[in-house]
């Protein structure tokens, strides 16, 4: 096992469980039937992303680790739309339904159609990197209106430190394997979010305050639940921030 293998496995790791941190959210969606205040924007560009994240392991010599755990990602992104799709009242159904179509269908649907019959398998690879490198540039920039509201407010409570800690490990795992395989369009998204998630780590140093036994328990009694701040993914797509 190589070195650079090794940081894609442990990426493949570390992303899987971004992609995953929604599953709280979608379970109480389930078990209420209702979408709620919860939006569904995010996930339709996390699974956008997933794409095209997929199609670039796919067409890139040795990139079995990016094109894994990013098709894992494509399938937990379809499921979390589709719960969307099913609870959601028929306003923002009717509204995830064409961003769905657009994005998730007809988009990359037609970059790849297009880019598989007029380029050759180099220039693929460059579509298919930029492409990837910016959806995840956008997910990646998504923390920092949390970031602002932490320096507002001087406290931390509406940037969870696990889902932060994990984006910044993802973010740092997949910039060590772009260096080792010398991997631009990784390395350059993900570098950005491992910085990003460094700024977030010397916030919580800055910002956190313990909770008192007496906070803790009126937080408890009568606490609405919170509306998504836009979690992930991505991924070493990047992803988003989200009210546990």
């Amino acid at each position: 096992m190589t070195v650079s293998f090794f940081f894609g496995v442990l990426g493949n790791v570390t992303t899987g469980l971004i992609y995953l941190a929604p599953v709280k959210t979608f379970w109480h969606i389930l078990k209420r039937r209702s979408t709620e205040e919860f939006e569904s924007i995010p996930y339709v560009f996390k699974l956008l992303n997933a794409y095209f994240w997929t199609y670039y392991g796919i067409v890139k010599p040795d990139s079995v680790v990016v094109a894994t755990v990013n098709g894992f990602g494509v399938v937990v992104e379809i499921i979390f739309v589709a719960i969307f799709l099913l609870y959601a009242p028929p306003r923002m159904r009717k509204r995830t339904a064409i961003l769905a179509v657009t994005c998730d269908v007809m988009f990359p649907a037609a970059a790849i159609l297009v880019t598989q019959l007029t380029l050759d398998r180099q220039m693929q690879i460059i579509v298919a990197g930029l492409l990837s490198a910016v959806f995840s540039m956008v997910a990646y920039g998504s923390p920092l209106s949390a970031m602002k509201t932490v320096v507002t407010t001087k406290s931390v409570e509406y940037m969870p430190f696990l889902l932060s800690f994990a984006l910044f490990i993802n973010g740092g795992v997949w910039t060590v394997y772009a260096i080792l395989t010398q991997d631009y369009f990784i390395g350059i998204p993900n570098g950005t979010g491992f910085g990003l998630g460094t700024a977030q780590m010397i916030l919580y140093a800055m910002y956190y305050k313990p909770r008192t036994k007496s906070s803790s328990a009126e937080d408890k009694v009568g606490q609405p639940d919170e509306p998504l701040i836009d979690p992930t993914s991505v991924p070493q797509a990047v992803v988003a921030q989200e009210k546990d």
